[in-house]
């Protein structure tokens, strides 16, 4: 099990965590800015040049879910993780990346009055000659303050489990911590479990599309960027029944029939991918009001939308775009392609 400790720069989150492991039995604190340090020894200077936090790099997201993993097998118990995440999207990558490894993770936001949290920055033990790092890193926390509040307001107040801890030392914090852990008030996060795939996967996605025949997408919570409502097909499972099953569970909506194939694409492996066959299926028309009613709130997806074509390609990688213009090809001629890579192949 996880214990993710969030919170505003300057809110206390490594000292707590540092008390909450004396609490806690058989724990042991990750704090994943050690891979934010270990960046420079393993990135090109452009490319570390190119992003202003770490955050931003998928390489220290994809990092932390695999040190973790790796940590947990190696001395089990709990893992204490003291890490601001603003962004919700980097949360659920994280977070669902984790899921993936069967890994519970409890989520807990230490949330000191706005007041108190300057205090906190401005009182920053610092050298008495600070030097520039000294300076950039106070006011890295004061810039980043109102990313925090938007945060609060929106996705983040609602996710995890609040502390006020105003009034609370770090000993104290980790207490209040570490009963929430105990008494599940901290419950563990409601987010897919979807596994990472070991071999080839085969998976089928369903194109739906509204008055105007634009073409439905989804962010799902699970994973980072737009997708097509669908999934992997099971073992024994039809490609067709697996998307309208997958677009069931993942959306609400239940697709009468089988719906017809519009493509088939053969993915290579591109590492750490393992690459198989993808098929899209033509779902057909839905009100596109009553879809919304039905998709959003919920678990799986953070958001959804239905777009243009022109729309989706800013939106969707490069070889979904690639599958999704040749299925609306398809879809337009009333016959099925087979692709390779996202390229037609002719027989």
């Amino acid at each position: 099990m996880i214990v993710w400790i969030n919170g505003a720069f300057g809110a206390g989150k490594t000292s707590a965590a540092r008390e909450l492991i004396e609490l806690i039995p058989n724990s042991t604190l990750f704090d994943p800015e050690v891979i934010g340090g270990a960046l420079p020894y393993l990135l090109p200077p452009k490319r570390l040049s190119e992003v202003n936090d770490h955050q931003d790099l998928p390489i220290w997201r994809r990092l932390v879910v695999d040190t973790a993993a790796a940590l947990l097998a190696e001395v089990g118990g709990v893992l204490v993780v003291p890490m601001t995440l603003l962004r919700q999207e980097y949360r659920d990558e994280i977070f669902g990346g984790l899921a993936s490894r069967r890994i519970p993770v409890r989520h807990v936001l230490l949330a000191p009055d706005e007041t108190i949290l300057r205090e906190r920055i401005s009182g920053r033990d610092v050298p008495p000659e600070p030097a520039d790092g000294d300076v950039r890193v106070r006011q890295w926390s004061f810039d980043r303050i109102e990313a925090y509040r938007a945060a609060l307001a929106d996705w983040l107040g609602a996710d995890a489990h609040r502390i006020d801890t105003s009034a609370l030392t770090p000993c104290e914090t980790a207490e209040r911590v570490a009963e929430a852990v105990r008494t599940g008030a901290a419950p563990v996060c409601d987010i897919v479990q979807t596994p990472e795939p070991t071999a080839e996967t085969v998976a089928a996605g369903v194109l739906l599309f509204d008055e105007r025949d634009r073409v439905l997408l989804v962010d799902p919570t699970y994973k980072a960027g737009w997708e097509f409502p669908g999934g992997v097909v099971e073992p024994g499972e039809a490609p067709a029944r697996a998307g309208v099953r997958e677009v069931a569970e993942e959306t609400g909506i239940r697709l009468a029939g089988t719906p017809r194939l519009l493509v088939a694409d053969w993915e290579p492996p591109v590492p750490p991918g393992y690459g198989g066959m993808r098929f899209l299926f033509d779902g057909g028309r839905i009100d596109s009001g009553q879809a919304h009613r039905v998709l959003l709130p919920g678990p799986e997806l953070r958001d959804c939308r239905f777009v243009t074509e022109q729309e989706a390609a800013a939106l969707l990688p490069a070889v979904r775009y690639e599958r999704l213009r040749w299925a609306l090809r398809a879809r337009e001629r009333g016959a099925a392609l087979y692709l390779e890579a996202g390229v037609p192949v002719e027989g």
